[in-house]
């Protein structure tokens, strides 16, 4: 199995320009009232949430909530319905922002190398062929499938698909990564490379993230911000001030014990939540 650890030299794929430079201190995404639903039906009410650069935002709750339906929202699939709902040209406009589904939708029937793959992920960007050659590389590094690159990607373990999925969207060098459950149904050691990689791009490559999960171990040690999706409603903000055992109470119907860790961040008490 391919194990990876924290790039140590970290570089980006391309330069920033003067307008993203300018760009940075703006709010990537930024709701105030908004209304979202389909049809006349309404999922979510009054959002208001702002997702900054170098934020790593973990959004909770159970299912059909109304978590893929913000997602959607985000990335201008989904019109609002009321309200205001903002994003930075610099990001969406220019193709910085990548989204990772939890689900592939590609048909397994037809043999696909890794670097096929991962190249799918430029669709849309105009790249000569050593630029194209040069990020490839560098996302195989990245994610350690470098000596995978030609291997059938239909036969790659699960959480070397997620790594591979993963590639393909730092491919695009985003400065907005936004991934759907991405360690759902891997084991520790896949789920825990997966999260490194998701760690370093975040701490090293100042890659903003926004990370559907479950798993409330990883709010507690990666998250710098939180959404609570619950009957309608979204709890949003810093982690200290949304993750309470209060709060977790209400969104999973469960008790959650929460405890305030020396580092001043809240640790949640997974084995008895």
């Amino acid at each position: 199995m391919n194990q990876i650890t924290a790039v140590q030299h970290p570089e980006k794929l391309s330069e920033a320009t003067s307008d993203e430079d300018k760009s940075r201190g703006k709010p990537i995404v930024k709701l105030a009232g908004v209304r979202l639903g389909y049809s006349r039906v309404p999922v979510l009410d009054d959002i208001n949430l702002s997702i900054e650069p170098g934020q790593f935002w973990c959004f909770l709750g159970p299912n059909g909530e109304g978590k893929t339906t913000l997602i959607k929202a985000m990335l201008g699939a989904l019109r609002p319905k009321s309200g205001r709902l903002t994003r930075d040209p610099q990001v969406f406009e220019k193709g910085r922002v990548s989204y990772v589904p939890q689900r592939l939708e590609l048909n397994p029937v037809l043999p696909t190398s890794v670097r096929e793959f991962i190249l799918t992920g430029l669709a849309g960007i105009s790249t000569h062929g050593e630029h194209r050659r040069k990020r490839l590389d560098r996302v195989l590094e990245i994610v350690g499938l470098g000596a995978s690159r030609h291997q059938n990607f239909w036969t790659l373990s699960g959480g070397q698909k997620q790594r591979a999925m993963l590639a393909r969207a730092l491919v695009r060098d985003p400065r907005v990564l936004i991934i759907d459950e991405p360690t759902a149904g891997l084991d520790l050691a896949a789920s825990t490379t997966v999260l490194n990689v998701l760690a370093d791009m975040h701490t090293n490559f100042d890659v903003t993230i926004v990370f559907v999960t479950h798993d409330l171990h990883i709010v507690s040690k990666y998250a710098t911000h939180a959404a609570l999706f619950w009957g309608g409603a979204v709890l949003c903000g810093e982690l200290r001030e949304v993750i309470s055992s209060e709060n977790l109470g209400n969104t999973f119907g469960v008790p959650v014990p929460v405890e305030m860790g020396k580092d001043g961040r809240p640790q949640i008490r997974t084995s008895e939540a």
